[in-house]
C-alpha cells in the first residue's frame, strides 16, 4: 500500500485472530476515511475505543424501537413521491439510488442520534463521577459525523443492491412480497413483524455476501509476531480481502457467484460453518455498533416498497459496481 508492505490474508484462523486480537492489530492510520470522519469510534484503539464504546446503549433494540416511526415517516414520504410518477402510467423508469441516499438521510436526521449519544455519554459520567469516563463534546460530535456517514451510505447501499438484485431474481422479489403480505396484510409495519419476515433476512444476507459495504479491511502489526509459523515484522499491514472472501468457492462452493439467499436459511453460523468468512460488519469486538439500526431500517423499508410496487431491471441501466470509500452501483 504505497510504500508500506502488505500481506493479505485468507485463512478463516488467521482472520478471526486478526480481527479479535486488536492489541496485536490495530486500525491503520491515515486511511482516507479515518481522516475524512475525524476521531470517531472507527479510529480508535485500546482505552480511547473502550471510552467511545460507550455509545452502544443508544443502538440497543429498546431504543431502536423507538425509532420506527421516523423510519415509517420518512419511508412513507419517499412511496408518496414514487406513487406520484407511477400513478399517470402504470409504471416509470426511476433512478432509485437518490432516493434512497436521501431516505437514510432523512430517518438519521429525524431519529436524533445526537441526543441519544450524549445520553449514554452522560450515564456513563454520573456512573463513575468522573467526567475523563465520559466524551468530550467535540467527541460527540465526531461520533455522530461518523454515524451519519457510517448509516446513510450501509442503508441506502443494502437497499439498492438489494432492489437491483430483486430485479434480477424475480422468483425472490415475489418470494419477499408473499411473506410481507402474509406477515402484515393491509396492516401497517411494526418492529414485532419484522422479526418473522425470514425471507428478508435471508435476502440481506446474501446481498451482503456479494456486495459488502467495504470491498476490504486491514490492520497495522504493531510489534514482531508469530501467525501460524511464519514470522510477521512491525509495521506490516494485514489485509482482509471481504469481497473475495465472500466469493471463495472454497468456503461457499461452486455457485458462490450465485445469488442464493437459501445458503442462508438456517442463518449465518451454519452457512459458514462456524469460520469467519463473512464479516460484512465487521466481526468480534469489532462489530460495528450501528448493524442493528441498519438492517432494522432496511427492512422497514424493503417491507413498504414490496407491499406497494414490483419492479424490474432498467434496460438502460448498465451493470457497474464502483468504489468510491464503499461499493456503489
Amino acid at each position: 500500500m504505497g510504500w508500506n508492505p502488505r500481506l493479505t490474508i485468507l485463512d478463516p484462523d488467521f482472520i478471526k485472530d486478526v480481527l479479535t486480537k486488536f492489541t496485536n492489530f490495530q486500525k491503520v492510520k491515515g486511511i482516507p476515511l479515518v481522516r475524512l470522519l475525524g476521531s470517531g469510534l472507527i479510529a480508535h484503539e485500546e482505552d480511547e475505543w473502550v471510552k467511545h464504546r460507550i455509545i452502544n446503549p443508544a443502538f440497543h433494540v429498546e431504543k431502536l424501537k423507538n425509532m420506527v416511526p421516523a423510519f415509517h415517516l420518512s419511508c412513507s414520504e419517499m412511496l408518496g413521491k414514487w406513487e406520484k410518477l407511477v400513478s399517470s402510467r402504470g409504471a416509470c423508469e426511476l433512478d432509485v439510488w437518490p432516493h434512497l441516499q436521501a431516505l437514510t438521510s432523512d430517518v438519521i436526521s429525524r431519529t436524533a442520534f445526537g441526543s441519544i449519544m450524549l445520553e449514554s455519554n452522560i450515564k456513563e459520567v454520573e456512573k463513575h463521577q468522573n467526567k475523563s469516563h465520559g466524551m468530550t463534546i467535540n467527541e460527540v460530535i465526531d461520533e455522530c459525523k461518523l454515524f451519519y456517514f457510517a448509516a446513510q451510505e450501509t442503508t441506502s447501499s443494502l437497499l439498492v443492491w438489494t432492489m437491483i438484485l430483486l430485479s434480477r431474481h424475480q422468483k425472490w422479489q415475489a418470494r419477499a412480497r408473499e411473506e410481507d403480505l402474509s406477515v402484515y396484510g393491509d396492516n401497517d409495519i411494526d418492529i414485532d413483524g419484522l422479526n418473522h419476515l425470514k425471507v428478508v433476512n435471508m435476502i440481506f444476507y446474501e446481498v451482503l455476501r456479494l456486495y459488502p459495504l467495504a470491498v476490504g479491511t486491514a490492520r497495522m502489526v504493531n510489534k514482531d509476531i508469530k501467525m501460524g509459523g511464519f514470522s510477521i515484522p512491525s509495521g506490516i499491514q494485514i489485509e482482509l480481502p471481504i469481497m473475495l472472501i465472500h466469493y471463495d468457492e472454497q468456503f461457499w462452493g461452486i455457485y458462490a457467484k450465485k445469488f442464493n439467499p437459501d445458503r442462508f436459511s438456517e442463518g449465518i453460523p451454519k452457512a459458514t460453518k462456524n469460520q469467519v468468512t463473512y464479516f460484512p460488519f465487521g466481526w468480534g469486538p469489532r462489530l460495528r455498533i450501528g448493524q442493528n439500526f441498519a438492517l432494522l431500517e432496511a427492512k422497514i423499508a424493503l417491507a413498504m416498497i414490496l407491499k406497494k410496487f414490483c419492479f424490474e431491471f432498467s434496460p438502460s441501466h448498465v451493470h457497474a459496481p464502483n468504489l468510491i470509500l464503499t461499493l456503489q452501483p
